[in-house]
């Protein structure tokens, strides 16, 4: 807490962007290494397998993004917790206690919590001024796309999960990397795997999970809220220490109190951000049929395709809130706690998470910056001029929306961290264990550094933090390639049961 004290910003800002630049160049330059599409413009060879991976995965469940979308829906309103019932009773089941710590919708919205964020705010902004206007219908292709990637991680999170003998639910990459590929005669590889994802999600955590979080959020609230002659004006850790005794008052409680937070906050800040953006969409409603034939005939110029990739799949991931983080892993180590004994029914949960945050969010502020008029293609734009953007663009319907764009933001952020919290710690407590004391020096380094990320300036830790996000992509994928059969199995399992439910 003194640290803002002893040295000075500019110190602090050199201090760790060298430290962290000149140790990891190599990895971030590896993990952002580019396929050339032309002679000047390449698209990062993660973005590729990502796309891959979820148009195959698309394809091996027949469609399933589209087929079970309405199943998923009445899955979340409970319409088929009958299941839960009929299913303890039979002799496949001994254990009738500890089947989860979380309800379908509080999973849901945990995992929403850590995907709807900056990304859908400064990384469209960025998109749009890379590729133009087309550049949202890749958005949402991927978005769609991302869909079954989901569905697939998130069932065999649950799948292989672990409870305890307090009920306390383990899960995630980590597990299913481990036992389920043990089960396919992979032991080596699995915990290879396992241990590099968990190492990944730790760094991820620390970084563009909380760092980059607490760091874009304060710049905005200093910009928008704070006057100049404030005291506070640029008092970044003053931010920060506030915000790490609120991160560290919710965390210490587990999943079960990030959950209880999560499902109070998550349709709130999104219901304050649909509201004002609508808002604006009906006042400039005139100009909406022009913006939609703009995203069509962008559709196909290079600029629009390139623009949705890096975007979404570049600036979304890196700037803390991948679009939707589907093939990532992450959203299935929340999922994994939820109560339920049909895997399956959790993944149809999940497919809708990037259907919320990439269709419906980033398309709606997409059409805002277009009809506002705040976009100049080919001009290179940073994540806090992104934010900046959206806030004018709000700002031209009406003159107080930035202050509602920064709550937003603020609980954009929150949520995110401690959502991401979870991550890192299910992670850390598969490296280290799961003790208490474990437990707590891990949250007390996650608050640590969110003082740190709102007083610096953290080009060099961002990128090395979203490299490592980038990075959890790879054993995750190999994993989810390797044992979608076990999901279509848990699926064909569990429309079974909902079948003979509706005889």
């Amino acid at each position: 807490m003194l640290l803002p004290c002893i040295i000075s910003q500019q110190n602090l800002d050199e201090n760790i962007n060298q430290t962290f630049g000149n140790a990891t160049g190599w990895f971030v330059d590896a993990m952002f290494a580019e396929i050339p599409i032309t002679s000047s413009v390449g698209i990062p060879w993660v973005a590729v397998v990502l796309l891959l991976g979820a148009s195959y995965f698309t394809v091996y469940f027949k469609f399933i993004n589209f087929r079970s979308f309405y199943t998923a829906f009445q899955v979340v309103r409970g319409k088929y917790d009958v299941l839960e019932d009929k299913i303890k009773a039979q002799d496949e089941v001994k254990d009738t206690n500890d089947i989860g710590e979380v309800s379908h919708f509080q999973a849901l919205t945990t995992a929403v919590s850590a995907t709807v964020g900056l990304g859908n705010i400064a990384g469209v902004a960025i998109a749009l001024s890379i590729g133009g206007p087309g550049a949202t219908f890749w958005m949402v292709v991927i978005g769609v796309l991302g869909m079954s990637s989901k569905f697939v991680e998130c069932t065999l999170g649950v799948k292989y999960r672990e409870i305890d003998e307090n009920g306390r639910v383990f899960g995630g990459p980590m597990y299913y990397l481990t036992k389920g590929l043990k089960e396919k005669g992979y032991v080596r590889l699995g915990k290879f795997l396992s241990i590099f994802f968990a190492i990944m999600c730790i760094g991820g955590s620390f970084g563009g999970g909380n760092m980059f979080q607490v760091n874009q959020a304060f710049k905005l609230f200093d910009h928008v809220i704070v006057s100049e002659n404030s005291i506070i004006h640029g008092q970044g850790w003053v931010f920060g220490l506030i915000m790490a005794i609120l991160v560290g008052v919710v965390i210490i409680g587990g999943i079960k109190k990030i959950a209880s937070v999560t499902d109070k906050i998550v349709p709130f800040m999104v219901l304050i951000y649909i509201v004002t953006v609508f808002t604006v969409l009906i006042l400039f409603r005139a100009e909406i049929p022009k913006a939609l034939i703009a995203i069509w005939e962008g559709v196909f110029y290079p600029q629009g395709v390139i623009g949705g990739f890096v975007g979404v799949l570049v600036q979304g991931l890196r700037r803390g809130a991948f679009s939707n983080e589907a093939g990532v892993g992450s959203a299935s180590i929340a999922h994994s706690a939820v109560k339920t004994r049909f895997p399956a029914s959790e993944g149809l949960v999940a497919l809708l998470e990037p259907f919320i945050d990439t269709v419906i969010v980033c398309t709606m502020t997409a059409l805002v910056l277009i009809i506002t008029g705040q976009i100049s293609t080919g001009v290179a734009i940073n994540d806090e001029q992104g934010v900046l953007l959206t806030a004018s663009a709000l700002q031209s319907g009406v003159s107080w929306f930035p202050y509602l764009l920064t709550i937003a933001v603020m609980l954009f952020a929150f949520s995110s961290m401690i959502s991401w919290s979870y991550y890192g710690y299910q992670a850390w407590s598969y490296l280290f264990g799961r003790g208490k004391q474990t437990e707590y020096v891990y949250k007390s380094i996650f608050c640590c550094f969110t003082v740190i990320g709102a007083a610096a300036t953290l080009n060099s830790v961002t990128d090395f933090s979203d490299a490592m996000i980038f990075a959890m992509m790879v054993p995750n994928m190999i994993g989810l390639f390797l044992l979608s059969s076990k999901v279509k199995e848990e699926l064909i399992r569990y429309k079974q049961n909902i079948s003979n439910l509706t005889k």
